[in-house]
């Protein structure tokens, strides 16, 4: 009965806070798509500053420690950045070389479609750092959960409303991202989604390993808080330093400050309960 009440909590959680999201990012708010990369960066710094890195330092773990793993995490989010890019400009040389010996009228729409997307938008390369963060945040979740039905019925579904509640202004911003990097709304939306099936699995190897996963959980939030920075300071934060008028500026400034608020709500919301 234990391990069936987890596994709905964690799944209603992890997949039902990712749908919650889309219907907001994809529906509610999808013609303000620039604002939203605001409210995006808000959200995921909110999330790492102000609730998963708070967290972990409460636990008494040594703060060096502590700053320690996050500044692996972050490095390493970047190198994981640096093989993305490094991939996809691997796949570009080579889709060049084979159009080396076509004719010149090969030649000139080839030139004509790169001057066509030119102004195209490019994607962005924190699509993996993103998902790798969300799905180490949905994974010690589901331990969370896990613990709370445990203890007590009632305390594991106010934890699993708690993590839904408090998931959806994050995962806004994952599906951001995401839409940016994947280039579709329905692959972003797939991705989030399966890093949001991974709070079930969380909550099964809670249920088997609680005891010895809590001592890493503090581990598991830096390492979620340094994926989530990384990618609003190397990703999002850039593509907002352009210059714009004064009304544009407010508008952005009032967006970042959303996406903290949401964070910042919600995750005293959670606490409170």
């Amino acid at each position: 009965m234990t391990l069936i009440a987890i596994l709905l909590g964690t799944l209603a959680a992890g997949i039902g806070s990712v749908w919650l999201a889309a219907a907001l990012s994809f529906g509610v708010l999808a013609r303000y798509t620039q604002h939203m990369l605001s409210l995006a960066a808000g959200a995921l710094l909110g999330t790492a500053f102000l609730h998963l890195l708070p967290e972990a330092f409460e636990s008494g773990v040594d703060a060096q420690a502590l700053f320690l793993t996050l500044l692996v995490g972050v490095v390493f989010f970047f190198l994981l950045d640096k093989a993305e890019l490094w991939h996809h400009g691997h796949e570009h040389h080579h889709d060049d070389a084979g159009h080396d010996h076509d004719d010149e009228h090969d030649h000139g729409h080839d030139h004509a479609h790169h001057h066509g997307h030119g102004h195209a938008p490019e994607r962005m390369a924190g699509g993996w750092s993103v998902l790798a963060g969300d799905s180490v945040h949905c994974f010690g979740d589901g331990i969370l959960i896990a613990s709370a039905f445990m203890a007590d019925l009632r305390l594991g579904v106010i934890a699993a409303l708690a993590v839904l509640a408090h998931e959806v202004p994050h995962h806004m911003g994952d599906l951001m991202v995401l839409r940016l990097s994947s280039g579709t709304r329905k692959a972003a939306l797939l991705k989030v989604t399966l890093a949001g099936a991974i709070t079930a699995l969380g909550g099964l190897v809670g249920y088997w390993l609680v005891d010895l996963l809590h001592d890493y959980l503090t581990y598991f939030l830096v390492v979620a808080a340094s994926s989530f920075i990384y990618v609003a300071l190397a990703d999002l934060i850039p593509q907002l330093q352009k210059r714009l008028s004064l009304a544009e500026t407010l508008a952005q400034i009032a967006w970042l400050l959303a996406g903290i608020g949401l964070v910042t709500v919600a995750s005293i919301l959670a606490h409170t309960h």
